[in-house]
């Protein structure tokens, strides 16, 4: 059986795949949020913590959990891959190009490839914490992915540095 090419067969391709799925032997299967590593604050660009699950043995995504503290917001920044933020906690604004929405706990909140992009936390006094997942894994295992910050400046200040 041709597994591409000319010869290929779409019904022979799909038959020859076992009904019987082997579970993975990647692991660890569970990191606790005690076992997060959180990033240099030199590699963040804003005042947010990030610190990731990086001992996930995960192939196509990275998960973070980022807290946000009060009053403050991330860089304005965009990047090649997708991400979703789930809101743990807390209330603030997402600005994405010319849109900005709020949003606060259980939302989730996505950002479009290549977009700038700030995420804002609207409270005074507690820091919002998101489940930050994105698909910049998958993106570098072809050599594509980029990140681009422009540091806590505007929308249009971001613009004009292109």
């Amino acid at each position: 059986m041709a597994t591409s090419g000319p010869n290929f067969d779409m019904a022979d391709f799909l038959g020859a795949i076992s009904a019987r799925v082997r579970p993975s032997q990647a692991r660890p299967i569970v990191v606790h949020d005690s076992e997060l590593e959180t990033l240099p604050a030199a590699k963040v660009h804003n005042p947010t913590t990030l610190r990731i699950a990086g001992r996930l043995p995960t192939a196509t995504f990275e998960l973070f959990r980022q807290t946000i503290p009060a009053g403050l917001s991330s860089d304005m920044q965009r990047h090649y891959h997708e991400t979703v933020h789930f809101v743990i906690s807390g209330t603030g604004h997402t600005e994405v190009e010319d849109e900005v929405e709020q949003w606060s706990t259980g939302a989730f909140v996505y950002t479009p490839p290549w977009t700038w992009h700030r995420h804002h936390n609207d409270s005074a006094d507690q820091p919002v914490e998101f489940l930050t997942i994105e698909n910049s894994r998958l993106l570098s295992l072809f050599g594509v992915a980029r990140r681009e910050s422009a540091g806590l400046v505007t929308m249009k200040e971001a613009r004009e540095g292109i």
